[in-house]
């Protein structure tokens, strides 16, 4: 599935558009847009891919991901039952109109904060859902009422993480976007075993010296350094699914266990039974 930029019908004027529950769980769906997008998933844990970062994401989440922010769907690989909505918001809409009224200051805000990329908790996450989950049955004035209602509850709250240290920017060309999706797709499908640099290397058609130069100027990481990151968002997933420590690493791809205690701890600070610890006390 090559990479898609997608955007709200051109011939539609409302800054809007929902998805509603859209499910490409089958799909490794790595894309971008010039929209701002809102997405709520409820009932499944997955991995939360946007730009740069890469964590776990445990039965809902609520994230806002600034304009051209390239991002995983949240449902990719989900197979329990689970549900999802997805709003878009043209970028023409911060620019022409909320940027213009003194009364939207805090929106402006809001979306100007969202080139971080931003994950909301606790009962901002829980009520936003509840809202976004109603915005189906809406006709088109109650519809975009609720939607700037929203944006303006987002925009006074407090629970929330920055997904990113700086602003994102999406430095890719779209041969770029292209080698870069057929990586993620790569280590998708093949993180579970051993995969050398030299053929990641020959899929995008590089000497393995310009592959590993590439790829850290394209994602500040060396190859290793983001597969073990990669590997250990697995690991994550597998230990608080109840896994062992032995079995889940070398499950996520681990050659020994050794080596998945140092990396686990270098990734998250802890290491993996004391991770596991953690979530059992706050469970």
């Amino acid at each position: 599935m090559k990479i898609q930029l997608e955007s709200i019908n051109p011939t539609s004027k409302s800054p809007f558009r929902l998805l509603h529950d859209p499910k490409l769980n089958h799909l490794f769906y790595w894309h971008f847009h010039p929209e701002f997008e809102l997405v709520f998933i409820e009932g499944a844990s997955a991995s939360r891919h946007v730009g740069n970062h890469i964590s776990q994401f445990s039965e809902s989440d609520l994230v806002l991901i600034g304009s051209n922010i390239p991002h995983l769907n949240f449902d990719h690989g989900v197979r329990t039952k689970y549900r999802k909505e997805v709003l878009h918001i043209k970028r023409s809409f911060k620019e022409n109109f909320i940027s213009q009224i003194p009364e939207f200051q805090s929106i402006e805000r809001l979306l100007e904060l969202s080139k971080y990329g931003l994950a909301f908790t606790g009962a901002t996450k829980s009520s936003i859902g509840i809202l976004m989950k109603e915005l189906h049955k809406l006709p088109p004035y109650e519809f975009f009422m609720q939607s700037i209602g929203i944006l303006k509850k987002l925009s006074e709250s407090t629970s929330f993480e920055l997904l990113h240290t700086e602003p994102y920017v999406n430095r890719y060309t779209k041969k770029e976007q292209h080698r870069i999706r057929l990586i993620y797709e790569l280590i998708d499908e093949r993180y579970q075993h051993k995969i050398k640099i030299d053929e990641v290397a020959e899929l995008c058609n590089l000497t393995k010296p310009a592959f590993c130069r590439y790829f850290k100027k394209a994602t500040g990481n060396t190859f290793i350094g983001f597969l073990n990151q990669y590997r250990v968002s697995q690991a994550k997933r597998l230990l608080l699914m109840g896994n062992n420590i032995t079995e889940t690493c070398y499950e996520c791809g681990f050659e020994s266990l050794s080596y998945f205690n140092r990396t686990f701890k270098k990734v998250t600070g802890l290491n993996p039974s004391d991770f596991k610890k953690q979530h059992m006390k706050s469970s």
